[in-house]
This record gives structure tokens, sequence and C-alpha cells, in this order.
């Protein structure tokens, strides 16, 4: 990882989800949340790394033979488990079908004890449970005992796809929190990480105030005496 992709990262894992879509949506760009898409059952994780993606068609009964007999180095799941590098998220488009599990605890656990920061997939997940277990972050549609074979042929690695609605390309910023996964286009991804903390920094003092006991009038949004009480914290501050 660069040093740059470091100071991103460090600045995104700090931001929640609904900030990031706040501004985004500020920059004109609003289809970047993955619909449908949700931590497993009993995880609250957070995941932020850049996108290493994979792309899926409908399974058919004449290609699953074939694929059943092809070396492991030449299935892509496997390879997406060992090519995802350290840092990065395995994002899978599965076409929002999760009647087949797009993959389970021996890929993920493969990628947790390689360093790769997590899952993310349109589709279902098997061994749901046990994934809990080992604290790797992963979202998915649904939870779906059924392998794969039942829905879904994995076509191709490191192309751009669609992962709950919205467009990945390699190399975005994929950030999930407890309310789900936002994708930040790489190319204003440092803008947009400045950005996004220095509103955080707004409504951390917006809530406080909230919770003083401030009225929403004046508050949210900041205006008058509250505006001006916001500045005087922000000048003390340099």
């Amino acid at each position: 990882m660069s040093v740059p992709d470091a100071a991103i990262i460090n600045s995104l894992r700090r931001l929640s989800t609904a900030t990031l879509a706040t501004i985004l949506s500020h920059r004109g760009i609003t289809r970047v949340f993955m619909h449908g898409v949700a931590p497993l059952p009993g995880s609250r994780p957070r995941l932020v790394g850049r996108a290493f993606t994979m792309r899926s068609v409908s399974s058919r009964e004449d290609k699953v033979a074939q694929d059943r007999s092809m070396p492991p180095e030449l299935n892509l799941q496997r390879r997406g488990a060992e090519e995802c590098g350290p840092g990065e998220v395995l994002v899978i488009d599965c076409r929002g079908n999760a009647q087949g599990a797009s993959g389970g605890l021996i890929l993920f656990e493969r990628m947790r004890v390689r360093g790769c920061a997590g899952v993310v997939s349109d589709g279902g997940v098997r061994d749901a449970y046990d994934i809990v277990e080992t604290g790797f972050p992963v979202y998915a549609k649904a939870v779906c005992p059924p392998n794969s074979l039942v829905a879904h042929r994995f076509v191709e690695l490191q192309v751009p796809i669609t992962c709950g609605e919205a467009a990945v390309y390699p190399g975005d910023y994929i950030v999930g929190d407890p309310d789900g996964v936002i994708v930040v286009p790489a190319e204003i991804a440092a803008e947009v990480a400045s950005e996004a903390s220095a509103y955080e920094d707004k409504e951390e003092f917006i809530i406080r105030r909230i919770r003083s006991g401030a009225s929403v009038y004046g508050t949210y949004p900041l205006t008058g005496d509250g505006l001006a009480e916001y500045e005087a914290s922000q000048r003390s501050k340099g």
C-alpha cells in the first residue's frame, strides 16, 4: 500500500457511510450505496479498502461439469481468494441473486490470514456464524448454505462490476459500517475524505449541543448563536 493510499484509508476508517453518502451527494454522485447488502447477522464490522472485483453470470448446466473438473488454479473463486491483495476488499457481483453462496469460511479464512480487508457480495454467503466468529468483515445480501454452482458462474476478475446496484471499478475505495457499504470513486477519494472529516467534526458539535438540551432550531443546521459557538470552538482549536 502506498503512503497516499494509507492516508486515505486511515481517514475513511473514521468516517460513517452516512457522512460519505452526504458528501458524495454534494458532488452530484448518488448511485454509490449498495442496496440490499448488509453485515452478516450478529456482526458490526468496519471495512475500508480498495476494490478487487469479481464478476459472475448465471449458472448453466452444461458449464457445471466443466467447472467441477477445472484445476483449482483456474477456478476464479479460488483465484480471487489468492489474488485479492492485503488491504483490498473482494467485491463480488452476483447480479443480486442470493440463491447460491458466493463464498464461505474456507476461502474467506484464507483471505483473512493473507491480510485482505474483507468481502462484499450482493449474493449469498454460507458458513455465516463461523465467519462472524473470526471477526473478518463480510457483507452480503443473505445467508445461503447452497454452494455457488446453484446460481453463479464466476467469469472475470478485476473488471468494472455492479454490486448492490452500485458501479464498482477496480481500485475504488470501499467503506463498510453497520449501516451498509458505500463506494468512494478512487479519483476523488482524498478530497471526499477531507470534506467528510470536516463535516463529521461539525456533526459531533451538533450532537453535543443537542445532548446538552439545545433545540434543533439554530442547531440543525447551525445558525445564529449556534453557528457562532461552533466557529468559536473551531478557532480555539487553531
